[in-house]
C-alpha cells in the first residue's frame, strides 16, 4: 500500500472526495475537483480520458495505487478514479506527492 494515500479514508469520512467515473467527470466539469488520483491498473482508455480531462480543466493528478486499494481505502468497491474536492485535503495530497510526480 502506498503510504501517501493514508489520509484518503479521513478525507472520505469528511465528505471531501467523490469516486467513480461518472462523479469524477462531473466534479471536473463543475469545477469542484481539486486533485485527482487515477488507479495505476485502470484501463488505458480510462487513464487517457482522465489525464486529458485533468489537463483541460487544469487539475493536478497522479497515477497511484490500484483500483482495489483505492476502493478499500474509501470503504467502497474498487475504484478507477478518486477526486479530492476539499481544498485543504487537496493541498495535503499535493505536498505528499512530490511535484515531479504530479501532472497538470
Amino acid at each position: 500500500m502506498d503510504k501517501r494515500l493514508g489520509m484518503i479514508g479521513l478525507c472520505a469520512k469528511a465528505g471531501g472526495l467523490v469516486s467513480g467515473g461518472f462523479m469524477a467527470e462531473k466534479s471536473l466539469a463543475d469545477g469542484s475537483a481539486r486533485f485527482v488520483i487515477i488507479a495505476e491498473d485502470a484501463s488505458d482508455n480510462t487513464v487517457k480520458k482522465f489525464e486529458n480531462k485533468c489537463k483541460y480543466y487544469k487539475v493536478p493528478f497522479v497515477k497511484c495505487g490500484g483500483m482495489d486499494e483505492l476502493g478499500h481505502l474509501i470503504g467502497k468497491e474498487s475504484r478507477t478514479v478518486v477526486v479530492i474536492t476539499d481544498e485543504r485535503f487537496a493541498e495535503q495530497f499535493v505536498k505528499k506527492f512530490s511535484p515531479a510526480n504530479i501532472e497538470e
